[in-house]
């Protein structure tokens, strides 16, 4: 069953000298079990104005969008609920309006930390994403770099040109 946006969601990540590490919340009214920060999308709000919301609210964090997930269906409660969670970099604290625990986990611990297979899912997709991109630099340092090694063949044959050298 396909439903409209209901509830929206952040995987939140950060890099940390012990590498990447993703935020889990314990969930409300349930001590030691795990998930992914999420929460009701209100009138007039966007999927992401809802995700980086619920961030915020649930986990005292703010955070960058990086780029939509996508959506997750599930029975809450009888109704189906259709959840659209968001990659999120970490960006610094907040104030918490909820009272819950948080955990920086590195992949494997927060993979085993959720109970979901579909919220395991959705981590293993932000997982793939965000290792990919960090793994090479980015598309600008990339061709910046080129430029920079292309001016240092033209700067090595101008001095060889002009004062004989050898290089």
């Amino acid at each position: 069953m396909q439903c409209r946006i209901t509830h929206a969601g952040g995987v939140v990540f950060r890099l940390t000298s012990a590498g990447l590490r993703y935020l889990l919340v314990e969930a409300s009214g349930t001590q030691g079990r795990w998930v992914l920060p999420k929460g009701r999308v209100e009138d007039g709000e966007s999927g992401a104005g809802a995700a980086l919301r619920e961030v915020g609210e649930e986990a005292g964090v703010r955070a960058r969008l990086i780029r939509r997930l996508g959506p997750v269906e599930q029975k809450k409660e009888g109704e189906w609920i259709r959840i659209a969670y968001f990659l999120m970099a970490y960006a610094g604290r907040t104030k918490p309006l909820d009272r819950r625990r948080i955990r920086w986990l590195a992949f494997d611990q927060a993979i085993e930390a959720l109970d979901l297979g579909k919220s395991r899912r959705v981590l293993r997709a932000a997982h793939r994403l965000t290792s990919a991109t960090l793994a090479e630099p980015p598309g600008r340092l990339r061709r910046a770099a080129a430029r920079l090694g292309e001016w240092a063949i033209l700067a090595a044959r101008t001095l060889k040109r002009f004062f004989g050298l050898r290089l």
